[in-house]
């Protein structure tokens, strides 16, 4: 750790990026036409995209709320946290325990310019915002030191990052320091992209973000896997976003396979 703040980046409108694609996949308006003509062009070839973008929001409600009543966790490292968008993982977890303390983490200067909707807490909670690159981890763990206690059990959110990080680009390296910088009864909440289920549809997603200069990776479930070794999976272990713990008719909108895993490991 050097202690020495990255600098802010500035907004590059002339490339995609996966967190204003994103917000544009879930209906937001936080995003540029660059963004949006990669949009509609991951659609044009996979066009339950936008609805695979609403499950991973709901997983996250779901597994935020589970973390929160079955282990007692009151803080959460959300790192690659997106531009905000209701409910909010602090709304989340302080709608069940108002003192939950948040701290999330974005490299997207546009995720800065609105951080505010995400620092706007229970009274009795807290929660910060930190501009790193989730390739910065021990940056990370430093930042967040000034508001999570580490002494005691976090939950680190690592949602529909990693299928945005290679294996060579430091994938296991920075859940590997994250999570060994966490205390026993911590839990790793993690969603990514597979091909198992829909392997054309995925691969030409892939390409295409790959002609706009953004990374995309499938990972097997076995590959999913080597992310929670050493941990204990609550139920129902690595599965299809559709199948952890739904809830029937959420939102109102009825889920078929979902194309990410999604799981949540407890550190003892």
């Amino acid at each position: 750790m050097t202690g020495t703040e990255p600098a802010v980046p500035l907004i590059d409108t002339s490339r995609p990026h996966p967190a204003r694609v994103y917000d544009w996949f879930l209906g937001g308006k936080d995003n540029y036409p660059v963004d949006e003509e990669l949009g509609r062009r991951i659609t044009a070839l996979q066009g339950d995209a936008p609805r695979h973008a609403r499950a991973n929001r709901r997983f996250m409600a779901r597994a935020t709320r589970a973390v929160v009543r079955e282990t007692g966790i009151r803080q959460f490292l959300d790192v690659g946290s997106g531009i905000p968008t209701e409910p909010n993982l602090h709304q989340v977890a302080q709608s069940v325990v108002p003192d939950a303390r948040v701290v999330y983490v974005d490299n997207d200067p546009i995720v800065l310019a609105h951080a505010q909707a995400l620092l706007s807490g229970t009274p009795e909670g807290a929660t910060e915002y930190v501009q790193a690159d989730a390739r910065e981890p021990e940056w990370i763990l430093e930042r967040a030191a000034s508001v999570l206690d580490f002494d005691r059990p976090v939950a680190l959110s690592l949602v529909a990052l990693l299928h945005f990080i290679a294996d060579d680009d430091g994938a296991h390296d920075l859940v590997d320091t994250l999570v060994g910088a966490l205390a026993p009864g911590s839990c790793l909440v993690l969603s990514a992209m597979t091909a198992d289920f829909d392997p054309e549809n995925v691969h030409r997603g892939i390409a295409a973000y790959a002609a706009s200069g953004v990374t995309l990776v499938a990972r097997s479930h076995a590959e999913m896997g080597q992310f929670f070794e050493g941990l204990a999976l609550l139920e129902p272990g690595i599965v299809s976003l559709s199948d952890w713990r739904p809830d029937a008719g959420e939102n109102g909108e009825k889920e078929g396979p979902v194309s990410l895993y999604g799981a949540v490991g407890l550190k003892r």
